[in-house]
């Protein structure tokens, strides 16, 4: 009999996964997992940093992984394998901040303007970039950018850009109501502005309208981060990839019956919330490769023209043999 693999699995505390932390996911034979909760913007029970343990040091055997930063380390043959699972998705237009009295309504308005980032590598900036440039007609180059944070993989940035480093300690909220920057693309913006203590708002008046007109445009939902794998772990499981694609569908699935029971969020409306998206959107979170095929060579595509990665290859460089035909 074949001995057990058991491997850890690194992941943020979304409501998709809560099926791996309370363990209804259940592993085919011969694997057994442990579901850690490793935060990235914020440390949660089992560490912080995933991205960056994951990359430095193959801390875990799978990882939720930064999309941006997962193209970066293939193009530098670091090792890594994917997975097409990708566990957190995210428009760019409602990630872009703006004061509360500012007279900015398009993308245009930035032009020579100082708009602070996470870091520059962070795939919510690289797809913000992407779109201000390929989506809206104004070009990324155009625009001053300020960073909070290391880059996870090194790059030489494109000449002529401005990129600053924000001064230590410094708060892109307060920056923002004074008028040392202009706005801010973050996925998770700093509490001085989703506290209100900033008076801040989205760039996009609309930013729900604006999104849709995306999703029907190019018929996804932009991918954030994909399931990272050692490689020595695929040698030594070929089956593994496949496993963890089941197992992640088995979530799914678990996690969509949350929504049955009209209480089961602390938000009076959750609901709601559930049946207009499903209306809007149907299921967004598709997982496979082929189906997500145009939306991966979109990043590549961007990742490519902002300097981060050398050549734009083909979206099967990224990921495992055996998940190519899903």
């Amino acid at each position: 009999m074949a001995a057990t693999l058991d491997i850890t699995i690194a992941l943020d505390r979304y409501d998709r996964h809560f099926p791996f932390f309370d363990g209804t996911v259940r592993a085919p034979e011969g694997l057994r997992y442990t579901a850690l909760q490793v935060g990235q913007s914020e440390p949660l029970r089992d560490g912080g940093d995933r991205h960056g343990q994951m990359i430095r040091s193959g801390a875990f055997d799978v990882a939720e992984f930064s999309m941006s930063t997962f193209l970066m380390a293939i193009d530098r043959g670091l090792p890594l394998v994917g997975v097409p699972v990708f566990p957190r998705r995210l428009f760019s237009q409602s990630c872009m901040f703006v004061r509360a009295d500012s007279d900015f309504e398009h993308p245009r308005d930035l032009i020579g303007r100082r708009v602070g980032l996470s870091s520059f590598q962070t795939t919510l900036s690289l797809l913000a970039k992407g779109d201000l440039k390929f989506e809206y007609g104004v070009e990324w180059e155009r625009i001053r950018w300020l960073l909070t944070r290391d880059e996870k993989v090194r790059f030489n940035p494109t000449p002529g850009v401005e990129i600053e480093r924000a001064p230590a300690g410094a708060d892109l909220g307060e920056m923002l109501a004074s008028g040392e920057i202009d706005a801010i693309f973050m996925p998770h913006p700093p509490h001085s502005v989703m506290k209100g203590r900033v008076a801040a708002r989205r760039l996009f008046r609309d930013p729900q309208a604006e999104e849709k007109r995306y999703f029907d445009k190019h018929g996804y939902w932009p991918i954030m981060h994909v399931l990272a794998v050692r490689p020595e772990l695929i040698e030594r499981a070929p089956h593994l990839p496949q496993a963890l694609m089941e197992m992640f569908a088995d979530a799914a699935h678990i996690c969509d019956d949350y929504y049955s029971d009209p209480n089961w969020s602390r938000l009076p409306w959750t609901r709601y919330a559930y049946e207009a998206s499903a209306k809007a959107f149907g299921d967004p979170w598709v997982n496979g490769f082929s189906r997500n095929r145009a939306n991966l060579e979109r990043f590549i595509a961007y990742s490519h023209d902002q300097g981060l990665i050398g050549e734009r290859y083909a979206p099967e460089r990224l990921f495992a043999a055996s998940t190519l035909s899903t």
